[in-house]
């Protein structure tokens, strides 16, 4: 089974890129994500995937739709519909990585409630306070896709089958 290795390139400090099969690869720094059109989450309690222990409540955060930056990278459609068969890998300085498709962010309400936040509670995060963060926040438990320090966006188109 051949496996895409995502977690291999380098991470830019201060700046989130968005890399692999976008039209316009972006690297976007705090300062830039606050001049998007921002939303605001619900507030939560981040508790652990595996245990359903308590670890915190998370006040509302303000950030920009994953999918607005998507949207400005350019999906490809070389072949037509193939943007549909794309795959977001998002991917923390950490190397936590997590997933999304095309169709999660683009076709249900999914997309709509993922933010890479740059303020927590009226207060602006930076690096030390995990910026940007990834939050998907209509997961029915937010911690597993909740990701500090994101680093980047790779997309990847997956191969027809058959």
């Amino acid at each position: 089974m051949d496996t895409v290795n995502v977690i291999a390139a380098p991470a830019v400090d201060g700046a989130l890129v968005l890399s692999g099969r976008f039209q316009r690869p972006l690297s976007i720094g705090l300062d830039q994500l606050r001049r998007y059109d921002s939303h605001i989450a619900t507030p939560f309690d981040l508790r652990c995937y595996t245990t359903n222990r308590f670890i915190r409540s998370v006040e509302p955060y303000r950030g920009v739709r994953l999918t607005t930056l998507i949207e400005e990278a350019g999906l490809p459609n070389e072949i037509p519909g193939e943007f549909k068969r794309t795959v977001f890998v998002a991917v923390g300085h950490d190397g936590y990585v997590v997933t999304f498709s095309w169709h999660e962010l683009f076709n249900t309400p999914v997309g709509e409630n993922v933010l890479v936040a740059y303020e927590c509670g009226g207060r602006a995060l930076d690096a030390q306070d995990g910026a940007p963060i990834l939050f998907s926040g209509a997961d029915i438990l937010p911690a597993p896709r909740h990701v500090k320090r994101l680093a980047r966006i790779e997309a990847q188109v997956l191969a027809p089958l058959g």
